[in-house]
């Protein structure tokens, strides 16, 4: 099984690629000559974003407030570049984990390659799925979140009705029994 691991990266980002409604996401991992991009879904950056805010909180609130963690994302780590290029996909996420190391006081972050279904029926094989694994400080975490999130909300804006979002062309929204809307706007019109 590849490991790709990084302690720390030199740089650790989300990203994506494309307009909004097709973009295709990514984590981006930097370091020591070395660059590794895995391909995920939007859910999964937002996802990852939530849960690392979650696992820094609790690390604060089990410390007492003495742990050496920011409580918001530090300015001097923002990174709002684009993605390092060439983009070549490494892998795609299937699942992610979190840790903290309390003895480097370090963020751990693994990022596994999906495994089809029909592999997890055969039986097992020598070639294990590549993992993406990184190190980063606190203040790191609050900064990737940050941009993660930020990621996210940069999508197509929702649907006041329903909530999903909006395509140009309009999308078919529930609240309006199935009428394909451009807009939230009432549907107007008799026979």
């Amino acid at each position: 099984m590849p490991v790709f691991d990084y302690d720390p990266p030199e740089r650790f980002v989300a990203g994506a690629v494309g307009q909004p409604g097709s973009r295709a996401f990514f984590l981006q991992a930097r370091g020591q000559g070395r660059l590794t991009t895995v391909g995920l879904e939007k859910f999964q950056v937002a996802a990852l974003a939530d849960r690392l805010d979650e696992l820094l909180d609790e690390v604060l609130r089990r410390s007492g407030g003495t742990a050496q963690v920011p409580a918001t994302a530090p300015a001097a780590l923002a990174d709002n570049g684009p993605l390092d290029v060439p983009i070549s996909e490494d892998f795609k996420v299937g699942t992610m984990a979190l840790a903290w190391d309390s003895d480097t006081a370090q963020v751990v972050i693994e990022a596994q390659e999906i495994v089809a279904e029909d592999e997890e029926l055969e039986p097992p094989s020598l070639a294990e799925p590549a993992v993406l694994r990184v190190h980063i400080s606190p203040g790191a975490a609050r900064a990737f979140t940050k941009r993660a999130m930020a990621l996210v909300a940069a999508g197509r804006p929702p649907c006041p009705l329903c909530g999903q979002p909006l395509d140009a062309e309009g999308h078919i929204c529930v609240r309006l029994n199935g009428y394909r809307g451009s807009s939230a706007s009432s549907v107007e019109g008799g026979e």
